[in-house]
């Protein structure tokens, strides 16, 4: 797995993860349960992974709707 970006902002990583499932990327979400635990204060970023095969495809579906690779 690859990183691929990080947010505090869980409805664009909802999004995000809509938009890479559309695009058949498997996805995965790193620091939900630490995200979780911490009560919903968005201290610690939830980070986007994929498939290291999927990365520069990844890259270019979120670049086409005009999301940067990374907000941390």
């Amino acid at each position: 797995m690859r990183e691929l970006l990080r947010t505090r902002d869980p409805v664009r990583l909802s999004f995000l993860l809509a938009l890479l499932a559309d695009a058949g990327i498997d996805a995965l979400v790193l620091d939900a349960h630490v995200s979780a635990v911490e009560a919903g204060i968005a201290g610690f970023p939830r980070r986007l992974a994929v498939a290291e095969d999927d990365f520069a495809r990844a890259r270019r579906v979120l670049a086409e709707a005009g999301e940067a690779a990374s907000d941390g």
